[in-house]
């Protein structure tokens, strides 16, 4: 087998064909391509495709599987971020209990860098180097101003909706001098929190913690990380006059289109990207001998939305910094573990 076909995986009718089963990374049916510093150097490559203050897309290529998973992990689990993590409850009337309105405030998106924020453990007290505290203080009332027929109870009362807007921040120690530029708040201030009605009351005290994804999922700085391998359609034989119409049609817009060669309408792949493999244009028998449908398997391409508190393209720096991090550990037990070896022999 090819160089190029063991570096892709088969989309195939009814299976799918050279998928992993390496022993280790970027070896295919037990032989080895050579692996090392040297390749990973020459072939690693990250390109940003699409961004936004919330959005990322972008291309990882060169790497084994294991190392684009390891990235997507980190991006869930271990980059820390700010989260209501203790729910002082000092009067709560409303219908909804207080261990569901904790649960819900908790996960509150904030926006508070945790860099500038110093881990919390267990038994120390909250500083304003390490907890940020909100507060709200809400109660419903009729609204006197609404009309008699009014039906509406974001209308006819004041309160009746209660939402992350209505969070105040109160600065403890010096954080109000040192955030003025960038004031602690939740990221959005629409989102519900709890429905009240007139003579119902929620007043609570709120503090955030620096925390991981893999101890509770609030911390999570990502709503999305994911990726998906670059797939690869290979016209094998001229697909020309109506045919190549309905080849088009067999994928999503702007991956296949005609064009004109010699005077004969050609299909033609101009953006692979856009494909989502369903295998349609597999089910026509036309096609079975003109088409090749397959996944580059270093070529991984990424998708990460951010919950807002940390810009996606800093999330992937901090997430590369977090796996170099543990290269370094992994070396250096691994260096230990030779060292001793040795020196019992």
């Amino acid at each position: 087998m090819a160089l190029q076909d063991r570096n892709r995986v088969v989309i195939l009718g009814d299976r799918v064909e050279n998928i992993s089963g390496a022993e280790f990374p970027l070896s295919f049916d037990g032989k080895e391509s050579s692996h090392g510093l040297q390749r990973l150097a020459e072939t690693l490559d990250i390109k940003i495709v699409h961004l936004t203050p919330t959005e990322i897309e972008f291309d990882l290529i060169g790497v084994d599987a294991s190392i684009a998973n390891a990235l997507r992990r980190i991006l869930l689990a271990e980059i820390p971020t700010m989260a209501i993590e203790t729910v002082y409850m000092i009067n709560n009337t409303g219908v909804v209990q207080d261990e569901i309105l904790a649960h819900r405030l908790g996960l509150v998106p904030i926006m508070a860098d945790p860099e500038d924020f110093h881990w919390r453990r267990p038994l120390d007290p909250p500083t304003d180097q390490n907890t940020v505290v909100f507060k709200l203080d809400v109660e419903c009332h009729k609204n006197p101003n609404a009309a008699r027929d009014e039906t509406d109870p974001s209308k006819l009362y004041i309160n009746s909706s209660v939402y992350t807007s209505q969070l105040v921040w109160d600065p403890k120690g010096d954080q109000e001098t040192r955030f003025a530029d960038k004031p602690v708040k939740p990221i959005h201030g629409d989102i519900l929190i709890t429905k009240l009605r007139p003579g119902q009351v929620l007043c609570c005290e709120l503090h955030c913690a620096k925390g991981v994804g893999k101890d509770h999922a609030k911390f999570s700085p990502v709503a999305t990380a994911s990726y998906r391998l670059l797939p690869d359609i290979q016209i094998t034989s001229d697909i020309t006059g109506d045919d190549a119409e309905l080849f088009r049609d067999c994928f999503p817009p702007g991956v296949v289109e005609i064009v004109n060669e010699g005077g004969v309408r050609k299909a033609k792949v101009v953006n692979a990207r856009k494909d989502t493999v369903s295998r349609e244009v597999l089910r026509h028998k036309e096609f079975s001998d003109k088409v090749r449908l397959t996944r580059v398997r270093d070529h991984f391409i990424f998708n990460v939305e951010s919950t807002g508190a940390i810009p996606p393209e800093v999330l992937v720096s901090r997430a590369l910094d977090v796996l170099i991090e543990k290269c370094d550990i992994s070396k250096a037990a691994l260096a230990d573990a030779i060292g001793s070896t040795a020196s019992e022999e």
